[in-house]
C-alpha cells in the first residue's frame, strides 16, 4: 500500500499554509490563494516558482526562503501534526495485516523525519521522499520506485492520495488510486475510486480494489 502524507494522513497543509503566509509577509507581500492551491501537492522546487510568481518576484534567490520555509515548517511539525479522519486506524490496520506499505511524499527528507514522529516509523516499509526522486509528483517515478523498494509490481498497489498532483502521479505509475480530497476539491477522473474520506476503509476494502481491477481487465 502506497500512502501519500500532506493531506492524506496528516492533516499538514494548514501547517505549510501558516509558513508559506509567513514567508509572503517577510518578502513583502501576500501568497494569494490561487497560488496557495496551486502548490498543493507539489515539490518544494515547484512551490518556490510558484511562489515568486505571485509575488511578482520571479528573480528572489530561492535558497534563503527554502532555508526560512523548512526551518519554519520543521518546527511546526516537531509541535505534533493531526491525523486526517480514519487514517491512524487505517495505518495501523495494514500494517496488522502485514501488507507493505511505503510512505510516498512530495515533502523533503528532513521534514518527513519531523512527520514520522507522528506517523510512527514502524509503519513502513519504505519511504520515499520528495528531494529523494529526479522527477516529483506529478511524474509517476515518486510511485514506481516505493513499488519496485517493496518489491511489489505496481499495478498490485493502491496508492492513496489526496490532490490532483498526488492523483495524477498515482495513476500515471500504473497504481490502483483511491483519492480522499482535503484541501481541494477532486473532480470525478476515470481509473480513480474517490471517497469522502478514509473512515470505513480497510485492508479488506483496499484489497477488493485491486480485485476489482483484475476483473475489469479484457481476456486475452
Amino acid at each position: 500500500m502506497l500512502f501519500d502524507m500532506d493531506g492524506t494522513l496528516v492533516d499538514s497543509e494548514k501547517v505549510w499554509e501558516i509558513a508559506l503566509h509567513e514567508l509572503a509577509a517577510w518578502a513583502g507581500g501576500t501568497l494569494s490563494p490561487k497560488a496557495r492551491a496551486a502548490m498543493v501537492g507539489g515539490s518544494m522546487k515547484q512551490s518556490m516558482q510558484i511562489f515568486r510568481d505571485d509575488l511578482g518576484q520571479p528573480d528572489r534567490p530561492e535558497e534563503a526562503d527554502v532555508k526560512w520555509l523548512t526551518s519554519r515548517v520543521f518546527n511546526l511539525f516537531r509541535e505534533g501534526l493531526v491525523w486526517r479522519p480514519g487514517a491512524a486506524e487505517l495505518l495501523r490496520a495494514v500494517k496488522l495485516a502485514g501488507l507493505p506499505t511505503a510512505l510516498v511524499t512530495s515533502t523533503g527528507r528532513i521534514l518527513v523525519e519531523a512527520a514520522l514522529d507522528t506517523l510512527g516509523r514502524e509503519n513502513f516499509d519504505v519511504v520515499v521522499c520528495g528531494d529523494e526522486v529526479s522527477m516529483p509528483k506529478p511524474d509517476p517515478e515518486p510511485y514506481k520506485t516505493a513499488a519496485a523498494l517493496l518489491g511489489v509490481p505496481i499495478d498490485q498497489c493502491v496508492a492513496i492520495e489526496d490532490s490532483p498532483t498526488g492523483v495524477a502521479s498515482a495513476l500515471a505509475s500504473g497504481a490502483v488510486v483511491l483519492a480522499v480530497p482535503a484541501e481541494l476539491e477532486l473532480p470525478p477522473t476515470d481509473g480513480v475510486h474517490l471517497r469522502r474520506s478514509l473512515v470505513g476503509v480497510d485492508p479488506a476494502y483496499l484489497t477488493q480494489l485491486l480485485v476489482s481491477r483484475q476483473l475489469l481487465r479484457p481476456a486475452r
